[in-house]
């Protein structure tokens, strides 16, 4: 691949929403995990403790992405995703 379509794949809106994305649940995801790992080992909760909370978080960490995604324009990054899929 040549170096600018290195560049111009690296400054795709879809790809650095994706990018943003994974690096937010990597993140997120290693503290739910201790959340987690200290409901079912140290506390005094029931296994469905654990479970409910990593439900509550999969909906919360959804809705806290999309507040921090809300302060950049959506519609281009929606845009170029569906130009991508034309016939």
């Amino acid at each position: 691949m040549s170096e600018s379509k290195v560049q111009n794949f690296l400054q795709n809106p879809v790809f650095r929403s994706f990018m943003a994305f994974s690096i937010f649940r990597a993140f997120y995801g290693v503290g739910i995990l201790a959340v987690t790992y200290f409901l079912s080992t140290s506390a005094e909760a029931p296994w469905y403790v654990s479970v409910g909370f990593l439900l509550f978080s999969m909906v919360f960490s959804r809705w806290l992405f999309k507040r921090i995604k809300g302060r950049k324009n959506l519609k281009t990054s929606s845009n170029v995703l569906m130009s991508m899929f034309k016939w």
